[in-house]
């Protein structure tokens, strides 16, 4: 009966359970972080590719013609899986009205630029794949989207 009691005094167990009531709550974080860093990860690459398709429009002398060809550049600059959409317009008197570049005309001595913008989307699957990750949709999987604009004129 003795060494019964002694049972409740021992302590040498404590520093096993703490870690092992710890352990879950910690790898979750863990996973979590690792998620949301890939994901993060994932946006800094389509961006870099939109970046990069605005920087062959600019070398180029951007034509609304070559729309097809920077597309292509962007979605292949962000991999398998990606899509890409190329805006191209005309601003007068940086109103925020948006003309056609190319037959889009302003009054004279109005002042006038032309704009492209690339947008290149893609879905982010994270490691644990819940609707409870920040933005993620149904079945878990969250859309990223990078995008650049330059004026062009």
């Amino acid at each position: 009966m003795a060494k019964l009691f002694g049972i409740w005094h021992d302590d040498r167990g404590n520093s096993a359970i703490e870690l092992a009531l710890a352990a879950p709550l910690l790898a979750s974080l863990l996973i979590g972080m690792v998620d949301i860093s890939r994901a993060v990860t994932k946006k800094m690459n389509l961006e870099q590719a939109a970046q990069r398709a605005v920087e062959k429009a600019q070398a180029r002398d951007y034509k609304s013609s070559d729309s097809s060809t920077i597309k292509a550049d962007a979605e292949a600059a962000a991999g398998t899986g990606s899509t890409a959409t190329v805006d191209a317009w005309l601003e007068c008197n940086h109103d925020g009205v948006h003309l056609d570049f190319d037959t889009g005309a302003c009054g004279t001595g109005v002042p006038y630029a032309r704009y492209v913008k690339v947008k290149v989307s893609g879905t982010y699957t994270p490691i644990f794949g819940t609707r409870f990750f920040p933005g993620a949709n149904a079945n878990g999987s969250v859309n990223v989207a990078g995008q650049a604009t330059l004026r062009v004129q």
